[in-house]
């Protein structure tokens, strides 16, 4: 049986994992993009827009269609961020060795 001091070491490395986990999404830079590439935008692990691009030809369109556009490469880039995500963060807790039967205190 796994003792809780060996427990406890597990867990702060998970944590100390995690924690630089959160700092390299941050740093990551996806691109979302909409109609076909006529609007791009990259976006920041912190979910900050660092560039948006809108192809020449758009500017002749309605405004209704550039926003409907811009909307949908945002949303496109969240997808990208969320997916990173779930890629960099769901293994860890697979690591962590808890006993059979184990409940936390919460």
């Amino acid at each position: 049986m796994t003792d809780l001091n060996e427990l406890m070491k597990q867990a702060k490395q998970m944590q100390e994992q995690f924690q630089k986990a959160q700092e390299d999404l941050a740093n990551i830079v996806v691109k979302g993009e909409a109609g076909a590439g006529l609007v791009t935008v990259d976006m920041n692990g912190r979910h900050d827009l660092v560039k948006v691009n809108l192809d020449d030809s758009l500017l002749s369109e309605e405004k209704e269609v550039i926003e409907d556009l811009l909307a949908a490469a945002v949303n496109a880039a969240v997808r990208k961020l969320e997916e990173k995500n779930k890629e960099k963060m769901g293994g860890m807790a697979g690591n962590l060795k808890i006993p059979e039967g184990f409940k936390f205190p919460f």
